[in-house]
């Protein structure tokens, strides 16, 4: 299976955290679990169908798909020849463009066409069309740097998604109200509108995937990352890390290739 990751350019880079390639031409079914990142993506798959397990139940996937916001980790299998184009989208990006509240699709992998009334039909015929990745990027970062033109510049959301980044999610909901001069009720709604999580669930998520960034090596000093990311102690790291990932971090296999290493590792 081979990973790509490419860095957006101009005014795609308001709404578009990156974009991902995934391609292998090996048929044979692999069962991969997905781990929460605390983005949104827009999925295109041009090889053959994947399969999910999202709630329990394993489902066949559409080829065009918006993921929201998930809280804990799923199953994604592939039935065939894998070709995938993924958009890694800002936290706020579907609803400051898109108009879509994020609460309606939180822990839902939905058809594209089913949330986007076909905003991206065009660019999608068009990425279709071609074979090429370099040509399917130019298309949609033409269609999302017109799109953010209207991008709002400073709304107050992005304003705590910000701080909930630079502090690798090690603050509280009480930091961003002082810091933003808003009630708790106000930026409580502002996340279930824009991102689909709470503000605490969501820094969480976020200070999670910064265990990612502070491990280098196959065998950790977990004394030290449980004090980096800012955990109480090792026990609270560890009941973090199983109810996001399912299993122990010691048993947790950080050097595989995989989905969830890919998204996690922010490398490729």
């Amino acid at each position: 299976m081979k990973f790509e990751r490419i860095d957006p350019t101009g005014q795609a880079q308001k709404a578009i955290e990156c974009y991902w390639i995934v391609k292998d031409d090996d048929a044979t079914h692999v069962k991969q679990k997905i781990i929460p990142d605390g983005f949104t993506e827009i999925i295109f798959h041009f090889g053959d169908h994947y399969r999910i397990n999202l709630g329990g139940q394993w489902k066949r996937q559409e080829t065009s798909l918006l993921a929201g916001q998930i809280s804990t980790h799923f199953f994604l299998e592939n039935t065939g020849v894998t070709d995938i184009l993924g958009i890694k989208l800002k936290p706020s990006a579907v609803t400051h463009l898109f108009g879509v509240p994020m609460s309606s699709i939180t822990d839902q992998v939905v058809g594209l066409g089913k949330v986007m009334e076909h905003k991206m039909k065009s660019v999608e015929a068009s990425i279709r069309k071609t074979k090429d990745d370099k040509e399917r990027i130019k298309l949609i970062e033409a269609f999302f740097s017109e799109s953010c033109a209207g991008y709002p510049d400073n709304h107050p959301v992005d304003h705590a998604l910000a701080m909930i980044f630079s502090k690798h999610g090690m603050l509280s909901v009480n930091d961003i109200c002082k810091e933003l001069s808003v009630t708790d009720r106000y930026i409580q709604q502002l996340f279930r509108k824009y991102v689909g999580l709470s503000p605490k669930f969501f820094a969480r998520v976020i200070r999670f995937s910064y265990i990612f960034q502070l491990i280098k090596e196959n065998n950790p000093d977990w004394a030290a990352v449980v004090y980096q990311a800012g955990y109480y102690d090792q026990s609270h790291f560890i009941r973090n890390f199983k109810a996001l990932t399912g299993k122990d971090p010691t048993a947790y296999m950080f050097a595989e290739q995989s989905l969830a290493n890919f998204f996690m590792k922010k490398t490729g």
